[in-house]
């Protein structure tokens, strides 16, 4: 195993695969489940059955974005963002208009202005960065825009805590898929370029690098980030210590501590923080806090760590992105869902920028993938079943814009960031994993935050072709009082055509 005191440019990660027993806790939150995470989930644990807890190193710079192929990464927002914060105590706050008032090391502004090639904070930084830096570092609970900057939020938050001359544990984010681990650590890699702050990934290893993890080093590196079945056998096997811990960052807070898979996981992390480290900050980020989640992580926040905490939240008619504009496209049967695909926008989709195509289930992903090829499109698939290593060479081959149109299942529904996805197709609706019969409101938002990342332009394709569709599409523009406007015949490439010039795009 590498020495995980390395620096920033070449930050090793670990993984384990044996799965945790669940564990109870006096907390009674509302368990969910979705499509995308339980297959994730069985995945991993049945993979793992006859395996030791393991290690494996990955050079994470391999899986970085070619930046010849990646535009301006400067952050915009809608103009009329309302966001709401709520903030306990007396502490004054200031918001922060230029990265300079936020009292960072020179090191971490130069990542932030010739790295990261910010010019000035978004209004969600200006917002909550203040409550991030300023002492008595209160916990905050947060929700943003996709494509708002939460994730150098919370990198910078991590980043500006550390002691670089503490060659320990001092900042843990926990993700809940390795490609937004992956991401996430990418842009700690950038923004903390300067500053010699080393770091680490620990995710589920891919198969060719087992080592039991009895015989791993005791993590030295300064910032951990991981996804929370292996961060908690780190911390079971009493490898990643949290004596030292000075800041603990959920990424989508609401997946992590509301669904089936991850909530025992999680819970214990943060528990084995509160009784090592006391005065530990928490950071929990979504883009989508349901008002029962919303509850419970209060709640958690509350009862486990005792202290105040603020909160920041758009309200819910802002959180769809207004640079993105939305379609219903009604088809009379599955077939012609993918002639849509193949003729319209597909054909199309090649003059704007990349395209990603949602489905429900592997099944579903599959037989779209076989029925695409079989046209004599190029297009690639990723979904749970496979192997960790495919995973990441499909998830680097897109982001270096060697393939334009990928099919993914709710997988990379959170957090995944490609700055020249234009164009989102939601092949089948999300639904609710307990109801069928209901929208799942949350991934619906997740999804078209894929395209139109930081305020650019995009365009969403939802496919309709039953009566049940036509119910799931009304619940959801009635949830988001949002009329989504309907191309008036799919057989049209002139329709698709003007769609695309009023979504900016032509």
């Amino acid at each position: 195993m590498a020495d995980s005191s390395s620096t920033t440019a070449t930050s090793s990660t670990a993984a384990s695969t044996t799965a945790n027993p669940p564990a109870t806790n006096s907390v009674n939150p509302p368990v969910t489940k979705s499509w995308a995470d339980q297959a994730d989930e069985i995945d991993e644990q049945s993979s793992a059955a006859n395996e030791d807890d393991v290690t494996a190193e990955m050079n994470v710079g391999s899986l970085q974005v070619d930046e010849s192929k990646r535009v301006n990464s400067t952050l915009s927002e809608p103009e009329d963002s309302s966001i709401q914060a709520v903030v306990s105590g007396d502490t004054m706050y200031k918001s922060a208009k230029r990265f300079e008032d936020l009292n960072l090391s020179p090191e971490l502004l130069k990542g932030l202005y010739v790295e990261m090639k910010f010019e000035r904070p978004s209004k969600i930084q200006e917002i909550s960065l203040p409550m991030i830096l300023t002492p008595p570092y209160k916990n905050l609970i947060a929700q943003a825009h996709n494509g708002s900057g939460k994730t150098t939020c919370f990198v910078l938050g991590m980043l500006s805590r550390i002691d670089p001359k503490l060659a320990a544990p001092q900042a843990l984010c926990i993700c809940p898929t390795r490609e937004l681990a992956i991401q996430n650590m990418e842009v700690l890699l950038k923004m903390g370029k300067f500053t010699g702050i080393t770091s680490e990934l620990g995710i589920p290893a891919d198969s060719a690098n087992y080592i039991p993890i009895s015989k791993r080093p005791p993590v030295t590196a300064q910032v951990v980030i991981g996804t929370p079945g292996t961060i908690n056998k780190w911390v079971t096997a009493r490898k990643l210590g949290m004596s030292c811990m000075k800041i603990l960052v959920f990424d989508e807070a609401d997946h992590m501590l509301a669904e089936s898979g991850f909530q025992d996981d999680s819970i214990r992390i943060m528990k084995a923080i509160v009784k090592a480290s006391t005065e530990c900050q928490v950071l929990l980020f979504s883009a989508t806090f349901g008002e029962n989640v919303k509850a419970f992580v209060q709640k958690i926040v509350q009862d486990l760590f005792v202290q105040d905490y603020n909160q920041m939240f758009v309200k819910k008619e802002e959180l769809s992105l207004d640079s993105v504009k939305q379609y219903k496209v009604l088809c009379p049967d599955e077939l012609s869902k993918i002639m849509v695909i193949k003729d319209k926008i597909l054909e199309l989709g090649q003059k704007v920028g990349q395209t990603i195509i949602f489905v429900r289930t592997r099944n579903s992903a599959s037989m779209l993938h076989k029925s695409l090829v079989n046209y004599g499109y190029e297009v690639t698939t990723i979904q749970g079943a496979l192997k960790q290593e495919d995973r990441d060479k499909i998830i680097k081959e897109f982001k270096d814009g060697l393939t334009q149109v990928l099919i993914s299942t709710d997988l990379l529904a959170r957090g995944f960031d490609q700055s020249q996805v234009n164009l989102v197709v939601n092949y089948d609706l999300p639904v609710r994993h307990e109801s069928p019969t209901e929208p799942d409101h949350e991934v619906y938002l997740h999804r078209i935050g894929r395209a139109g990342r930081f305020g650019r332009k995009g365009a969403i394709f939802n496919l309709l072709c039953s009566d049940r569709d036509n119910m799931l599409m009304s619940k959801i523009e009635n949830h988001f009082n949002h009329q989504v406007a309907e191309i008036p015949s799919w057989k049209s490439e002139e329709d698709f055509e003007n769609a695309l010039k009023k979504a900016g795009l032509l």
